[in-house]
Order: C-alpha cells, then sequence, then structure tokens
C-alpha cells in the first residue's frame, strides 16, 4: 500500500471525486457547498450512507493533514455537509416541507430518508435502520470532533425518533423483533424482515450517543438540544439481541460492519463471538478471494468495490495493528482496487465506492480511539444551523 503520505493522498484524491471541487489551503471553504449532481449519487445527490462516510472522512482529514488550519477547514467542510444532508433527506422528495413530525425546532424527528432515485418500488426511497444508525455515529463524532454537543443532541433526537417504528413482534410468541426498511414518512413496514445487524447497531450507537451526552454534560455545556435518555431504547434493544443469536453471512460488507461494531465493545459476549466468527471468515474466505487481480472481463465474477471495501475498513478498526497479517491482508486488497475505481462499476456506484474508499485506507474517526472529548475544546452552543 505504500507509505502513509500515499494513503493520503489518495484518501483526498476520492473525497475531491465525490465532495469536489473544495479547496485544501485555506481555513475557509468559501462558498463551498456539497455537490448535488452526482453528489452522494442519490436523489439530488445526497445519499444516507455515502454522506455519513463522507461526514467521517472529513474528520479524519481534520487530523490526518495537521495543523490548525486544516483541522478548521475539514470541519466545515463536514458541517456544511451534515447540514445539507439535514435539509435535503430531512425534507419530502420535492423540498416543499419537512418530513412528518419534524419542526424548526426538531428538525430530525421525522427521521431521514435513504436518498433512493425512485420514490416507490422494491428499490425505492424510504428509510433502513442501518443507514440511521450510521448517521447517528457521523453525528456523534462530529460532536467530538467540533467540541460541539448539538451534533450529539440532533443524533439523539434522530435516536429517540426513528426507535419505536421499526421495533415489532413477531406471531404468535410475541418476541420483540426489528424490521429492515420503513416508508419516507415512518408510517409503513416496507420490508419486514429484520437486519442482521441492526440490533447491535442499535446498542452499540445508541450508548455512544448516551455516553458522549453524559460526557458534555459533566463538562458543563449549556445546550437548548438538551439530549434525553436513551435508556429505554438500549434496553429495548439488549432484549431483541438476547433472542436473535448473532451470525455473520460471509457477505464482504456484513463481514466489515460486523467487525466494525464489534471493535467499540471488544470485551462484551456478543462481541467476542461475534469478532471470533469475522476474523475466521476474514482470513479463510475473504481475504484469500478478494486479493485476486481486479479485472474487467465481464466473464469474471463481479465485484462490488463497495462491499470489499467495507470488510477491509472493520478488518482494521479491528485489528489496529499494520503488521498483523489481516491487516496486511487488508491492505493488499485495496492494492488490487488502487487505480481501477472509475472503470469498476456502473457511475451509480462511484460516490459511494469512493467514500468507503477512503474510510479503509485510513479507517482514522471511524475507529472507537481515534477521537477524544477531553482533548477537544467545548463549545456547547456549536456552529452551523
Amino acid at each position: 500500500m505504500g507509505s502513509k503520505a500515499n494513503k493520503l493522498a489518495l484518501f483526498e484524491e476520492a473525497m475531491q471525486r465525490v465532495y469536489g471541487p473544495y479547496p485544501t489551503d485555506t481555513p475557509d471553504p468559501g462558498s463551498w457547498q456539497p455537490p448535488s449532481n452526482p453528489g452522494a449519487g442519490g436523489y439530488h445527490g445526497r445519499y444516507l450512507w455515502t454522506d455519513a462516510f463522507g461526514v467521517v472522512n472529513f474528520i479524519t482529514l481534520s487530523r490526518e493533514k495537521g495543523g490548525t488550519q486544516s483541522q478548521q477547514l475539514y470541519l466545515e467542510l463536514a458541517r456544511r455537509l451534515a447540514d445539507t444532508v439535514h435539509s435535503v433527506l430531512g425534507r419530502t422528495r420535492d423540498g416543499t416541507s419537512r418530513l412528518p413530525g419534524a419542526t424548526d425546532e426538531e428538525p430530525l424527528n421525522g427521521g431521514l430518508r435513504i436518498g433512493k432515485m425512485d420514490a416507490d418500488g422494491s428499490d425505492g426511497d424510504g428509510q433502513y435502520h442501518h443507514y440511521l444508525t450510521l448517521w447517528m455515529f457521523a453525528l456523534n463524532r462530529l460532536a467530538i470532533a467540533t467540541g460541539e454537543s448539538r451534533w450529539n443532541a440532533l443524533a439523539v433526537q434522530l435516536a429517540k425518533a426513528i426507535h419505536p417504528h421499526f421495533m415489532t413482534n413477531r406471531g404468535g410468541s410475541h418476541q420483540e423483533s426489528m424490521v429492515w426498511k420503513i416508508s419516507m414518512d415512518m408510517r409503513r413496514v416496507l420490508v419486514h424482515s429484520k437486519g442482521n445487524l441492526d440490533d447491535v447497531d442499535g446498542l452499540v450507537v445508541y450508548q455512544l450517543l448516551q455516553d458522549t451526552a453524559e460526557s458534555f454534560k459533566k463538562r458543563g455545556t449549556s445546550n437548548s438540544l438538551m439530549s434525553p435518555t436513551l435508556d429505554k431504547e438500549i434496553e429495548h434493544y439488549r432484549r431483541i439481541m438476547a433472542s436473535h443469536p448473532k451470525s455473520l453471512s460471509g457477505d464482504p460488507l456484513d463481514l466489515g460492519m460486523g467487525l466494525w461494531i464489534s471493535h467499540f465493545d471488544r470485551e462484551a459476549e456478543w462481541s467476542r463471538n461475534l469478532a471470533e466468527k469475522g476474523l475466521i471468515i476474514a482470513r479463510d474466505r475473504f481475504l484469500p478471494a478478494a486479493q485476486s487481480p481486479i479485472t474487467s472481463s465481464r466473464r469474471g465474477p463481479y465485484r462490488l468495490a463497495f462491499r470489499e471495501f467495507g470488510a477491509c475498513l472493520g478488518i482494521k478498526c479491528y485489528v489496529n495493528d499494520p503488521e498483523q497479517p489481516l491487516h496486511h491482508g487488508a491492505d493488499a486488497v485495496l492494492d488490487a482496487w488502487e487505480g481501477k475505481l472509475l472503470n469498476a462499476a456502473d457511475e451509480d456506484l462511484r460516490p459511494i465506492n469512493l467514500a468507503m474508499y477512503a474510510a479503509a485506507l485510513i479507517p482514522g474517526a471511524f475507529r472507537n480511539e481515534y477521537l477524544n472529548l477531553e482533548t477537544t475544546q467545548v463549545n456547547g452552543s456549536g456552529k452551523g444551523s
């Protein structure tokens, strides 16, 4: 994979291709706004999953580039991207009104749309639980990186709003469970099955939000968006996890997100079990197959770049030692893709491929230990709207 400087150059190039052109030699991004065509690749240029990676990646750049000027620049880019996502995906597709339940005072009380190109159909717009929890994580990282508690408070607001709409009971047993996809207005279930990691994602991310809110509170941060407790929701996720044993499908993205979420609580029984299975799959199945050369031949197996990058990200978060074989193997997969991303898939997948490629190169703020509120100057009011 080469030097850290080479990784950083590839990281920035990938981000410029999705969100550029943006300046890199000034603390003030000026008139920059997240591009809308193609932008993150969704409807009107916003796609919640890709933009969550975008926010976290900008935070990583704010640390990796070094210096006060870079920190100011990239954190402002992250703020503007977050505000734009809220103003687009927090509204109806025609942009004329906020999603039902949301208000100017509580802009995320109606959830956030996925950003699918089509309004209806099997791949139509709606709300995904795992996209929403990833966005909450991005807002949480932004709060810690900037010292602005409002971002975490917005994530808690979103967490409280969406939680009951994804919860259900199964059949006559009344077993608590979850659904995978709901409608844009959160009034209908669109996919009744449970996402494999949705309960784990909820448990870990909601706990992160609550812990961060408590940290701001202890530091005396005043905020008009004071965060309510998430105890009830956290316990709900625990109960669902207890009745839904965890496994990994072997899909690269499922593997990667499983390892990523596990690294936040390595001592928990669920985390040890999930990570043990994931590391075996990574060693015996994913890495041997994914390190093979990338070809453009249609006769070869079709490989989805972003799914492989998700696996690499998870491996590198869990195995945070470049000298370890699994970490080295993940970098070898990224080496195989280098220079081939723009031709590896259709144009619709280019933004998600590039954003996740950057994160896999340098996981940065996706790592639990990367940011620390204790070393950040706290600003309770925050910036942005």
